[in-house]
């Protein structure tokens, strides 16, 4: 019988097993890809500067190995993941980490939430661009197996990326149960593809010295430069071992890493070097012409099953993002369903959904090929990996309070690294490189216009709403006392110290005000989960009780903002609420704000045209906040910025 003692040790590592398997089937489904195109892109670039040589082959097999380890294994899982936020990761978790340095220099701060934020919009660009390459380039191993089939692969990839896009409104927490699984299949196939050309041809196992990747550089600075734009394509999705780490947590993201993914793509990078040292013309496509011919036509269909889980895992990070980005002040509402009743991570945005279809797919239309859209790859996957380690250094020195030598040497090896290969991708702007930057740029324009435009709507509305604790008291001391509705009244508003429009419009235009009145504001955290004992502060206002309260609930940037759930769950709290109603049977007053942009200073016009735009195009406060729609009553109001 076994020794009770050791019973939790073995659930424990069983749930470790479980968020391990969990982890290759979400978090590396786009650098596990990545042997699809990665290797054919640096030897079939327009230039031809890298030669199926010795040498060249050494060197690049080399920078490619030791790219993967200092990028993914150093800089990404054995640093960068220890800056979490509660658990959470990913840019925008170093973002709200920033916000939360208390950087004396305003400016400073602002500079680097905005290049955050322009690392976010990169995201958006790398989001359209994962789908469109890697459905295609799997499915571009039909042109290898039968070459007269090569008409079919365009309408094919649309197909199967319209299917994806389609099932996304039934969630992933039914299809994610076969993704651990079925990379597990990937990355064995690609392992064993590797040690099955290794084990006949051993001799790139040199490689692995870095010896060969210093040799390339000094012997030909100018190839070796130019070829990093296309290298790099071996660490994108990198990001996503950071950005998924709230999910599944280090530790089964590291072991999966270095015990599974590290190993098998390694082998079959080296593999593929070895067969175009062998024969020249495999450069045409090495991972399938890697493959013996029987192996072909199955590893095509599970190839475009793994990249289609790597699609899934960048849209459902898209959505992830968003929802972060509308709960940080940084969009406007959008339609937000939740597609599972016990993952709150598990969300669909419509919007998003189909704006990302419609790119991908005029990705695929425009570019027509997984070699000519790696092009444009580089610039996005770059320039997020240099402002993930801007901000982490920063978080480094201001928030853990680090020595400056530790920031200085973190500099030196990773930005400089970053800076290189963003560099090398710069010339590839003019042949793709153009559109991720291009949607990087309209996404932030976006993110600051919201951002700006919300403050100084919000500066209008307190303008206009005037004290709540002076309209308060006057309503108590009025002589005689206004009349009382019967029943209880929630007005939601954005601050504790204004009035809700839409209370203060009530009382002019009805002469009444209900007996109960519950003012109540929704604070968004730095923090990705707000635990329920904190959740909740109430305020009476000031007086005896006399039907007027304040209560602010808090939630994190990943709690689903559920006002009549939190309430609810506040009355029934051993400390309670002093005011008793159901907030399902009262009644919710929203404001509905008139905004009108005028010409006084501040924004300009084109800008302030543009944030009423996204503001019409908000959705409803009462969606949202999950208001019952039957319950709610809205009040209309005017205010000019």
């Amino acid at each position: 019988m076994p020794d009770p003692a050791t019973r939790p040790v073995s659930r424990h590592q069983a749930g470790l097993a479980a968020l391990t398997v969990g982890a290759l089937g979400v978090v590396f489904g786009d650098i596990g890809t990545s042997p699809l195109y990665a290797l054919r892109a640096v030897f079939s670039a327009d230039d031809g500067a890298v030669k199926p040589t010795e040498g060249d082959v050494y060197g690049i097999i080399s920078l490619i190995v030791w790219s993967v380890t200092m990028i993914v294994s150093v800089k990404y899982v054995t640093f960068v993941m220890r800056a979490g936020n509660d658990g959470e990761g990913g840019i925008m978790a170093l973002v709200a980490l920033i916000k939360r340095t208390g950087i004396d220099r305003p400016k400073v701060q602002a500079g680097l939430v905005a290049a955050g934020l322009f690392g976010v919009a990169l995201f958006y660009g790398d989001g359209m661009i994962t789908p469109a390459v890697s459905v295609l380039s799997a499915l571009e191993g039909v042109e290898v197996v039968a070459p007269s089939l090569e008409s079919f692969v365009l309408p094919s990839t649309i197909a199967v990326l319209t299917g994806l896009f389609v099932i996304q409104r039934f969630g992933t927490h039914v299809i994610g149960r076969v993704f651990g699984p079925v990379m597990i299949a990937w990355f064995l196939v690609l392992a064993f593809a590797g040690i099955g050309r290794l084990v006949h041809h051993p001799a790139i196992l040199r490689a692995l010295s870095p010896h060969y990747a210093v040799e390339f550089i000094v012997s030909h600075p100018g190839i070796a430069f130019i070829s990093l734009g296309s290298v790099v394509l071996v660490v994108t999705g990198a990001e996503a071992l950071y950005a998924d780490m709230g999910h599944f947590g280090r530790p089964p993201i590291r072991r999966a890493w270095f015990f599974v993914v590290f190993p098998a793509l390694t082998l079959n990078y080296m593999g593929q070097g070895s067969l175009i040292l062998d024969d020249p013309s495999a450069i045409s496509n090495p991972f399938y012409l890697l493959l013996p011919d029987w192996a072909r036509v199955p590893v095509v269909v599970l190839a475009t099953f793994a990249t289609l889980i790597a699609s899934q895992a960048v849209i459902s990070g898209a959505f992830s993002v968003t929802r972060q980005a509308i709960q940080l002040g940084f969009l406007p509402r959008l339609s937000i369903r939740h597609t599972s009743d016990d993952e709150i991570g598990q969300v669909y945005v419509p919007a998003v959904n189909w704006a990302l279809f419609v790119a991908v797919v005029a990705l695929v239309v425009g570019f027509g090929s997984s070699e000519r859209l790696t092009t444009a790859y580089g610039i996005a996957v770059t320039g997020t990996l240099l402002i993930d380690s801007i901000l982490f250094l920063v978080v480094v020195r201001v928030l853990w309070r680090r020595p400056l030598w530790n920031v200085v040497a973190g500099a030196a090896v990773f930005v400089t690294i970053d800076v290189l290969f963003l560099a090398a991708n710069v010339p590839k702007v003019v042949h793709g490189g153009w559109f991720p930057l291009g949607i990087g740029a309209i996404v932030f324009l976006l993110l600051t216009t919201w951002d700006r435009g919300r403050a100084e709507v919000s500066a209008a509305r307190e303008e206009a709403e005037g004290p709540l604790q002076e309209f308060v008291d006057r309503m108590h001391a009025l002589t005689p006392p206004v009349q009382r509705l019967p029943g209880a009244a929630i007005y939601l508003s954005p601050g504790r110290a204004t009035t809700p429009l839409a209370l203060r419009v009530g009382v002019d235009r009805l002469h009444g005000i209900p007996e109960e009145v519950v003012v109540v504001t929704v604070e968004t955290t730095t923090t990705p989960h707000e635990p329920a004992s904190e959740r909740i502060v109430f305020d009476p206002l000031g007086h005896d009780h006399d039907g007027y309260s304040h209560i602010t609930l808090r939630f994190g940037f990943q709690d689903r903002p559920d006002v009549p759930a939190a309430l609810a769950l506040a009355r029934r709290s051993p400390r309670g609420l002093e005011v008793d109603f159901n907030p399902y049977h009262a009644t919710y007053f929203l404001s509905h704000i008139t905004i009108v942009a005028d010409r006084s200073p501040g924004m300009a016009r084109w800008r302030k045209k543009l944030f009423l735009t996204m503001a019409r195009n908000a959705s409803s406060p009462a969606d949202y906040f999950g208001l019952p729609a039957e319950r709610v009553v809205t009040l209309g109001s005017r205010i000019t910025f």
